[in-house]
C-alpha cells in the first residue's frame, strides 16, 4: 500500500498522481489535503505520513509540495524513512535501485503533470538492486541509528 499526501501548494499534483495511481491500479491512501484552500505546513503532512510507513501501514510514499525539497526534508527526520526528491525519470528509478528510497517527493512547481506519472511509475516500478549500493545502504543506517537513537 502506498501512502500520498501533499500540502497546499502540492495539491494540484497530488490529485494528478492520485488519479494516475488509480488508472494504474495501484492501491494507496490519500492523507490529503484536499484543496489549495486547505493550508498545511508540509512538516506536518510528512510527518503524518512517513508515521503511517514507520509502523508499517504503507511500504512506500509519494509526497507532493512545492518544489519536493521541504518534503524531503521533513520526511528523512523519521527514522527509516530514506525520502528522495526526484525531477527526473533516472533519479526516480535510481532512488529505490541504489538507495532503497521508500518515499519519492515531488514538487509541484518543478514538475509538470506528465513527468509526475513518469517519475511516479519508475519509483514504484523499480526495486533496491543491493550489490555494490547494499554496503552504502548499511552506513547511511548506521549513521541514522547512532544519531537517531533507532
Amino acid at each position: 500500500m502506498v501512502v500520498l499526501a501533499s500540502d497546499h501548494f502540492g495539491f494540484p499534483l497530488k490529485r494528478v498522481i492520485a488519479e494516475y495511481l488509480r488508472e494504474e491500479g495501484v492501491p494507496f491512501d490519500d492523507l490529503g489535503v484536499f484543496s489549495e484552500d486547505e493550508i498545511v505546513d508540509y512538516p506536518d503532512i510528512a510527518l503524518k505520513a512517513c508515521l503511517g510507513i514507520r509502523e508499517g501501514k504503507y511500504h512506500q510514499g509519494i509526497l507532493v509540495c512545492g518544489t519536493g525539497i521541504g518534503m524531503a526534508i521533513a520526511a528523512n527526520k523519521v527514522p527509516g524513512i530514506y525520502a528522495a526528491c526526484a525531477h527526473d525519470i533516472y533519479s526516480a528509478e535510481r532512488a529505490r535501485k541504489s538507495n532503497n528510497a521508500n518515499v519519492l517527493t515531488l514538487g509541484r512547481h518543478i514538475v509538470g503533470p506528465e513527468l509526475a506519472k513518469l517519475l511516479v511509475s519508475a519509483f514504484l516500478r523499480s526495486d533496491f538492486q543491493g550489490g555494490r549500493s547494499l554496503p552504502k545502504v548499511e552506513k547511511i543506517r548506521a549513521i541514522e541509528r547512532q544519531y537517531l537513537k533507532v
